[in-house]
């Protein structure tokens, strides 16, 4: 780790709050990891529009070099 970096585990604090607050509105389980400041996002969110939110959310926690975008929206259910 070199001067002024911020810890993986602080990071990793910070980015997990941001995603329990639901930053989104979507209702879904997220998961994030944090790997020398990249954060890997996976997880299902409901639809397209709340992956912009997330990854402002995320990418604004003070540490966070970049995000990678694993996330996968959920299929819609099929009406009859």
């Amino acid at each position: 780790m070199s001067y002024g970096q911020i810890p993986d585990k602080t990071i990793q604090k910070y980015v997990d709050q941001k995603l329990s607050r639901g930053v989104t509105g979507a209702k879904r389980k997220l998961t994030a990891t944090v790997n020398q400041g990249s954060v890997t996002l996976t997880g299902t969110i409901q639809f397209e529009h709340h992956r912009r939110s997330i990854l402002r959310a995320v990418g604004s926690v003070d540490g966070v070099r970049r995000v990678i975008d694993n996330l996968k929206v959920e299929p819609k259910k099929k009406q009859w």
